[in-house]
């Protein structure tokens, strides 16, 4: 018999009907020679700190660095798991042969080989390796089923991912707690969560440091178009610039010029603006210079998970959490494909696939019926197979959406709009620069004009609903015809600025941010270069930014995430960069990345890793400025005072202390007479967005505990 184990029981459904087994049993699914079980998630995990020694079961200094010599797993404390592996276990002791069904990832292979291990399975075993749900996908996967070992440096970087979280997480925890916390407080400390965390606080600290500078800009109107006077760049600005081009070494660089930098000097005091607004306001405008040139867009990248939280976060307010709920159903409603990927590339052999995937979206037919018939273009931006690993870029699948969620049909238009656009036309465009000058002042204004619009069709339903920061700018307005030579009267103005501090992150920007250690890009290219040193893993990111709220170190303001005191405290008092750079983390997680590649050897990583807990322990240890983090609400109790299992810190019984009730739901003024709300920000909780139900909107957070409810009328 073929045992085949699967990540959930609704996917090890889907495996069934197509192995043609139909025998449903407790826990698997029987016929055709196939028996398909499948576990929850995770069902094993590493065994905690007591259960490789006593001593270590009590929270104490001394017994730090807890490393054991070897790491061991064990089910997960759980009625139902644990019912579920004694059935897999004993399918799998009696199999032939076993086939790992799992998500074709690093995760998955950590799950499912860690359940084989605890089941002590001696058979051969296979690996399904698909990146879509549909019929055809786990035919073609079937077909194709790839030997273990061919995974096993997947493991092994999924086994030292999670040893490094374990390793770092429960010694730094205790450390930090039992030195720095106080009333039973406990202060969680992550490998991916604290430089996370660091990079809120230090964003929020250069906000409320900032000091904002007064300047001036000199403007003017000609011909009823408004140029602004020309400003050279400072030495800090040309600075800035030389640093940008050294972390991208690989952009092309242009030859300054000799009026590169041309122009008045920055206004920053309103007398000088006075007498150089009097000094045009004397003389005429005359146009000296216009120059036109075209340029081409090309559509943009295909969805990697990242990218696809962050649209959805600047578009809906969709927390990186709920986004990832949402593609995860597409993927199992078989209508997108794996959606836990980093690159936003395809490789060569689903380029023959995209004529009948576009004829699926039946709801596009518009769009896609200008590309019937004819090749698809085949871009190097969206077809490389050195840009792809195990899994390409989100896509669509050609499978027609039934039954999806308001969110979900939200979350599916963005993903088949980007695959149709990538086999439109570039985006023909024509910019233009008229110089003018009014007593040797001189001033500008860029015009764009659209020639073609190519691939902009596909999204020109999006343009009313767009952010205003996202829409075009006034310098891309189609612009007068102007005359070389000519000259007339202007109204010139002086208008008072500001410098503005830099904004506090979203979940969009933040998650950029941990992409690329920290370093804000809009750069595809150079995205694409800091993405190798970029902290934690696509799936993971959104996971990190909960457990961030979790611990009371963040909350959100509006869409703005914010440190509470404790987070900033807890920063502040870390001295060991490693623990809060993101871009040593990232390093980190390069190494992780290597070991999958086979470039890298775990058991190095892994040496290295303890050497670090170890340094980190005793520089700590010899802090003697007893400083101390303020206490947050709800913040858990060491396990030390508790006489029960103590491998995690555990919240405090609710029989020591009141337990708070939740803020009453805002009563709403007037019943929404559409479904404009869905999806936008909570207003009362502020962390989840709004839902339909059977008779009013909610939060997505009702689970957590938040109360806020509008009802509506319901229909005849």
């Amino acid at each position: 018999m073929i045992v085949c184990i699967a990540e959930k029981p609704s996917v090890a459904r889907d495996i069934a009907d197509v192995l043609g087994a139909r025998n449903r049993k407790e826990g698997y699914i029987e016929g055709n020679g196939y028996q398909v079980t499948w576990t929850f998630g995770h069902l094993c995990t590493l065994k905690e700190p007591h259960e490789y020694s006593p001593s270590w079961k009590t929270w104490s200094l001394s017994t730090l660095p807890m490393i054991p010599p070897r790491f061991g797993i064990k089910l997960i404390n759980d009625p139902g798991i644990e019912k579920q592996f004694r059935i897999i276990e004993g399918l799998m002791q009696k199999a032939d042969m076993i086939i790992n069904c799992g998500d074709a990832g690093q995760e998955g292979e950590l799950i499912q080989r860690w359940v084989m291990q605890k089941a002590g399975a001696k058979c051969p075993v296979r690996r399904l390796w698909i990146s879509s749900l549909t019929e055809e996908a786990i035919r073609e996967g079937f077909s194709n089923l790839k030997d273990q070992s061919e995974f096993q440096s997947l493991y092994e970087a999924g086994l030292s991912r999670a040893i490094g979280d374990w390793t770092l997480g429960m010694n730094a925890t205790r450390l930090y707690t039992l030195k720095y916390g106080q009333n039973k407080q406990v202060l969680s400390i992550g490998r991916v969560q604290t430089p996370t965390l660091a990079l809120i606080v230090k964003r929020q600290q250069e906000i409320e440091h900032f000091i904002p500078k007064q300047y001036w800009e000199l403007k003017t109107v000609y011909r009823d178009t408004l140029f602004s006077a020309i400003v050279r760049k400072s030495d800090e600005e040309l600075a800035e610039e030389a640093e940008r081009e050294k972390e991208n070494p690989n952009a092309k660089k242009k030859a300054p010029s000799a009026d590169s930098n041309r122009g008045i000097p920055q206004i920053t005091d309103e007398k000088t603006g006075q007498e150089l607004l009097e000094r045009v306001r004397q003389a005429p405008f005359r146009i000296t210079e216009i120059s036109s040139k075209k340029g081409t867009e090309a559509p943009p990248r295909l969805f990697d998970l990242t990218s696809l939280q962050v649209e959805c976060n600047r578009k809906f307010s969709y927390s990186a959490d709920m986004t990832l709920q949402l593609i995860q159903s597409l993927y199992e409603k078989k209508v997108a494909t794996y959606p836990r990927v980093d690159t936003t590339f395809l490789s060569d052999d689903i380029y023959p696939k995209c004529p009948k995937i576009l004829e699926g979206l039946k709801s596009y037919t518009q769009l896609t019926a200008p590309l019937a018939g004819k090749p698809l273009v085949k871009s190097k931006k969206v077809f490389d197979n050195s840009k792809v690993t195990d899994h390409h870029a989100i896509i669509p699948t050609g499978v027609q959406p039934q039954g999806l969620s308001d969110m979900e049909t939200r979350v599916f238009d963005l993903i088949a709009r980007r695959f149709i656009a990538v086999f439109y036309p570039d985006c023909k465009f024509s910019t233009t620069t008229v110089v003018g000058k009014a007593d040797e002042i001189e001033f500008k204004v860029t015009g764009k004009q659209i020639l073609e619009p190519g691939w902009k069709v596909i999204f020109a339903k999006d343009t009313k609903d767009m952010p205003e920061e996202q829409k075009d700018n006034d310098d891309e307005k189609a612009l007068p015809a102007f005359t070389k030579g000519e000259s007339g009267p202007h109204e010139p103005a002086l208008y008072e600025k500001w410098t503005q501090p830099p904004r506090p992150y979203t979940e969009a920007t933040l998650l950029r941010a941990m992409e690329t250690a920290g370093k804000l890009v809009d750069n595809d290219e150079l995205r694409d270069a800091l993405k190798e040193n970029g902290i934690g893993r696509p799936s993971t990111r959104a996971a990190i930014i909960e457990t961030l709220f979790k611990r009371h170190y963040i909350r959100k303001e509006r869409k703005n995430l914010i440190a509470t005191p404790t987070g900033v405290e807890l920063i502040q008092l870390i001295h060991e960069e490693l623990l809060k750079s993101a871009e040593l983390t990232g390093i980190w997680e390069k190494k992780l990345r290597e070991i999958e590649k086979k470039s890298y050897d775990a058991g190095t990583f892994l040496t290295e890793l303890k050497q670090m807990v170890t340094d980190i322990v005793y520089s700590v240890l010899r802090d003697n400025s007893n400083r101390h983090v303020t206490v947050a609400q709800d913040f858990q109790t060491p396990p030390a005072t508790k006489k029960e299992n103590t491998a995690k810190p555990r919240t405090r019984s609710s029989k020591t202390r009141t337990k708070a009730k939740p803020a009453p739901a805002p009563k709403p003024a007037s019943l929404p007479s559409d479904d404009s709300i869905i999806g936008k920000a909570c207003p009362l909780c502020g962390k989840g967005i709004i839902i339909k139900g059977k008779t009013a909107y909610g939060c997505s957070q009702w689970k957590n505990g938040c109360t806020f409810r509008l009802p509506f009328a319901q229909e005849a």
